[in-house]
């Protein structure tokens, strides 16, 4: 994509992963960094040692990854940009190796639990969790198992050298994770002036102008918001804030709450929210002032289609 090559890109987990293939559709000749826990992921861009990072916050089947929202709030970050990827399953063996000689796969628990159909059609296939789908295939080749297979994306296999043995395994063809691009928090860009259109746009945060010059007017113009609040704890705060920000007009599109370590029942919540106009954004963060002790913006980027 424009404005996106030669970076340093963080991901948890290994080469060839889920996560791995996202970032290759978000950015052109990138250096791939893995990760092996995901607080690693959020140290690298604090200190510097990566560009952005390349996350999964949610899954249409597995629900929401509850500990990078956590890693959202407690870390001086912000998302930039979204993607929704199919979550295509494949059984991958070795090369030359038969579905009908293999004994045993592994995966991780939730695509082993994304594809229990395909599995009990092949009751004599022993399943072992592993812990990561595109270790899985890493493994296998390092031992060079021929009866052994992993369940990952396909980019595993290109990574590994490996084989697609089936293709498609996952129960549900309606399988896809939503994917965010986080980068270390920086003082807003200036506003820049377009010379096609005669508008002003705000350059996405730590977006340097030649990258926002290669870049499409539409990619520049943010419409969604995501952001973590926590209400007084009191009857009704909640209702309160919700209604604020209905008036502001904008689209609570999701909510998810987290609690609050060492204070037992209280929680933070994580919204996102659309807008058509940046005066939308504004008044739903405004009106949350009242009835809210801590409200912090994650980021304003353009919703993935």
């Amino acid at each position: 994509m424009g404005g996106f090559k030669d970076v340093r890109i963080a991901i948890q987990g290994e080469l060839g992963s889920f996560s791995h293939q996202a970032a290759l559709r978000l950015f052109a000749g990138p250096e791939i960094v893995p990760c092996a826990l995901s607080a690693q992921v959020f140290e690298s861009l604090e200190n510097g040692a990566v560009d952005a990072a390349v996350i999964p916050i949610e899954n249409t089947l597995a629900g929401p990854v509850a500990e990078h929202y956590d890693l959202l709030l407690k870390h001086d970050v912000r998302i930039v940009k979204e993607i929704r990827l199919r979550i295509r399953h494949n059984l991958i063996g070795m090369p030359g190796a038969k579905l009908e000689e293999i004994s045993q796969v592994m995966s991780h628990p939730v695509a082993l639990a994304q594809c229990r159909i395909f599995l009990a059609k092949h009751p004599s296939i022993k399943v072992l969790p592993f812990y990561d789908t595109a270790g899985s295939v890493k493994h296998l080749m390092e031992t060079r198992d021929a009866h052994a297979a992993g369940i990952a994306g396909e980019q595993a296999a290109a990574e590994f050298s490996a084989e697609i043995l089936a293709s498609g395994i996952e129960d549900n063809a309606e399988n896809y994770t939503r994917f965010l691009v986080v980068k270390k928090n920086q003082p807003q860009v200036p506003p820049l002036r377009s010379a096609s259109v005669g508008m002003t746009k705000e350059a996405p945060v730590g977006m340097t102008k030649e990258a926002l010059a290669g870049m499409t007017d539409d990619v520049v113009q943010p419409n969604k918001l995501s952001l973590a609040f926590a209400v007084e704890h009191k009857p009704g705060t909640l209702v309160a804030a919700l209604e604020g920000m209905a008036r502001a007009g904008v689209n609570l599109t999701r909510i998810e709450s987290r609690p609050v370590p060492g204070r037992p029942w209280e929680y933070v919540f994580f919204v996102d929210l659309g807008f058509v106009q940046p005066q939308m954004a504004e008044a739903a963060l405004a009106s949350l002032t009242t009835h809210c002790n801590m409200v912090k913006e994650l980021g304003r980027y353009v919703a993935a289609q």
